[in-house]
């Protein structure tokens, strides 16, 4: 500028004065920028782009004065590639490479921005108040409820349907002409018999349709009336609940072949009591086998009853002893004794039930108060042998039919009661706790002759 020439375009853009470079100025920033640069820019692994700025730079002047504009210019570009980030700071390695040092607090606002995507996951968060079908849901189950509100009768009448059923085929077989004579009376009794219901109750069947339709046109319908009015007259008298006597607790043995549902019979019993408001406890004295003792535990649990029991192969007549002494302790009103069944046995079967009955007597002369005998429907003219056995050894007071909702040899219920006239005090139709119901001698019979309830003949 001595010379009087004037500074060009570059020069008085970078402040160059073209002779006078002014190297003082420049060289310490130059001796503090490579240290910053070196050990900050080997661990992205960006070498090569730190040597070639000191190449492409020689003078001095250049590098402070470019890192300001690049700041701005840098941060344009980087801005609108928010999203992908890495990709767009290729182009220009070297200012770049400062300005990512400089702007390191900018982009901290980036990972900021990532709690937006939290939001609509809150959105979810608020769906479930609107989400109504499991409300919705909740509302079609009582519907499926509805459907066991049936009457005890059609209960009854769909658990003895194989039993029915049968009988009802049967008798349509026998009952092909159009009037009732002997052939057609001896196929009736065949048919009455194979149904487990006894001869004699064949017999007494056979003669009161004779006597009100022989030589007539033959009715079905009027047929299964006098079939379901037979069979009522004998089963009425022996149709009771099961009674409770003064005495407090009033004890039940509950005996029995195993597999006839001895032990879950007790439970369904105690779960009846309990029903009733009555107090409820349980003894396993069933200690020949350690299911019975575990099975009438769980049960016991469910039905909220006290159980007293003892490891397998404990003294059954110590463990009823106990539990009447705690059951007159508790205020107990009931208590039902699952006692053995091994019939293989006869003679220690006795012995072992008779023991019982002496150990109770020496607390309560009375006692016990009630043998209640468990049959299986399933085992047809069996169960006969088994009432014949158990009403010699225990000395049976009432009887309880199970698994008739499993068999079509339901009639052998009229059998025992025409034979042994020993009290029904209920039967089971299912394997839930409300399947066991007090027997009715009408409902039974009707449902059996397949004919229609008293409500439905009515109408």
């Amino acid at each position: 500028m001595s010379d009087g020439k004037k500074p060009g375009f570059f020069q008085r853009l970078f402040g160059i004065d073209g002779d006078k470079p002014k190297p003082a100025e420049p060289t310490p920033p130059a001796k503090k920028e490579p240290p910053t640069d070196t050990p900050k820019r080997k661990p992205p692994g960006t070498d090569p782009a730190k040597t070639e700025p000191p190449k492409d730079r020689p003078a001095t002047d250049e590098p402070p004065e470019r890192k300001r504009p690049p700041k701005t210019v840098a941060a344009k570009p980087k801005r609108p590639a928010k999203p992908k980030g890495p990709p767009p700071a290729g182009p220009h390695p070297a200012p770049a490479a400062e300005p990512d040092i400089g702007a390191k607090p900018k982009p901290a606002p980036s990972p900021k921005a990532s709690p937006p995507p939290a939001g609509p996951a809150t959105a979810p968060g608020g769906k479930p108040p609107e989400e109504l079908p499991p409300a919705e849901r909740k509302k079609e189950k009582p519907k499926a409820s509805a459907e066991p509100k049936r009457s005890w009768f059609d209960q009854l009448r769909h658990g003895l349907a194989r039993t029915s059923n049968a009988l009802s085929d049967n008798l349509a077989s026998a009952l092909i002409k159009r009037k009732l004579d002997e052939d057609t009376l001896d196929r009736l009794e065949e048919v009455l018999i194979k149904a487990d219901l006894g001869v004699a109750m064949a017999g007494r069947i056979r003669a009161a349709i004779a006597r009100g339709r022989y030589d007539r046109g033959l009715d079905p319908d009027a047929v299964r009336d006098v079939l379901a009015a037979e069979i009522a007259r004998v089963l009425e008298p022996v149709a009771e609940a099961f009674p409770l006597s003064g005495a407090r607790p009033h004890v039940f043995l509950v005996v029995g072949v195993n597999g006839t549902g001895k032990t879950t019979t007790t439970a369904k019993m105690a779960h009846q009591f309990k029903r009733q408001g009555l107090n409820v406890m349980l003894a396993a004295a069933d200690t020949f086998r350690a299911a019975a003792i575990d099975q009438l535990k769980v049960w016991g649990g469910r039905v909220g009853a006290e159980i007293v029991a003892k490891e397998a192969g404990s003294d059954p007549a110590g463990v009823a002893y106990e539990a009447f002494e705690r059951a007159r302790a508790g205020n107990v009103d009931v208590l039902l004794i699952d006692t053995a069944g091994r019939l293989q046995n006869k003679s220690d079967l006795m012995a072992e039930l008779a023991k019982i009955v002496r150990v109770l007597k020496k607390l309560d002369a009375s006692a016990p108060h009630g043998v209640i005998l468990v049959l299986d429907a399933t085992t047809g003219q069996n169960a006969l042998n088994q009432v014949e056995i158990f009403k010699e050894i225990a000395g049976v007071t009432g009887i309880v039919v199970t698994k008739l909702d499993g068999t079509a040899r339901g009639g052998i219920l009229v059998a025992i009661a025409e034979r042994f006239k020993l009290p029904i005090n209920a039967i089971g139709i299912g394997e839930g706790l409300d399947d066991l119901k007090p027997f009715d001698a009408q409902d039974f019979a009707r449902a059996i002759a397949g004919a229609k309830s008293e409500n439905e003949a009515a109408a």
